[in-house]
């Protein structure tokens, strides 16, 4: 077990980390911060502008600012953009600063959840599919290095019922501090 007040959600996109997210934080009694809102409300623009206009190595020096400010607090649940993994000191913090929950997810499920999604820069061009399953191949080993527990898919449930699963998982895998109430032991 990783003790700690943090909850950390890794995957790759579409993975359905901000749903997910959004659903355990009130029932872990947590504030949740995607990051990737947090980086785009601190730019003013979104992400896909900021890959534009500023291209990856930027976003992606934001993208470490923001976890490395927010993984500092006590009692957050933080919403991971799925290439927060590409750099070695974010995998560090990851590890330290947080219980890691690694949502994996196959690249078919992921590529039919966003065919119509043109709002990820680095999911553009034809053949969708191959581009998450390069994507996966790249990142699967840090996401590995990441997770303290890993939320496999099952692609035919709704929210609550993988939620429920996300529960039971954290309730055998993260001890939590003693600050926030109503943690499991």
């Amino acid at each position: 077990m990783n003790p700690s007040l943090n909850l950390f959600l890794i995957g790759p996109t579409g993975a359905g980390k901000t749903t997910l997210g959004a659903w355990l934080a009130p029932r872990l009694s947590l504030p949740c911060v995607d990051l990737d809102r947090v980086i785009e409300a601190q730019a003013g623009q979104p992400v896909r502008e900021i890959f534009a206009h500023e291209g990856e190595a930027s976003f992606r020096a934001r993208e470490s600012a923001a976890l490395l400010e927010h993984s500092t607090h006590a009692g957050v649940l933080l919403v991971c953009g799925g290439g927060i993994v590409t750099h070695a000191d974010n995998r560090a913090w990851l590890r330290q600063r947080g219980f890691v929950l690694w949502l994996r997810v196959s690249a078919p499920t992921r590529a039919r959840r966003l065919a119509d999604d043109a709002t990820r820069p680095l999911l553009a061009g034809d053949d969708l599919l191959a581009r998450l399953q390069q994507l996966d191949a790249a990142r699967a080993i840090w996401y590995r290095e990441c997770a303290d527990a890993v939320l496999d898919e099952t692609t035919d449930e709704n929210i609550d019922a993988l939620g429920a699963r996300a529960l039971a998982l954290l309730h055998v895998h993260w001890r939590r501090g003693a600050a926030i109430t109503g943690a499991p032991a």
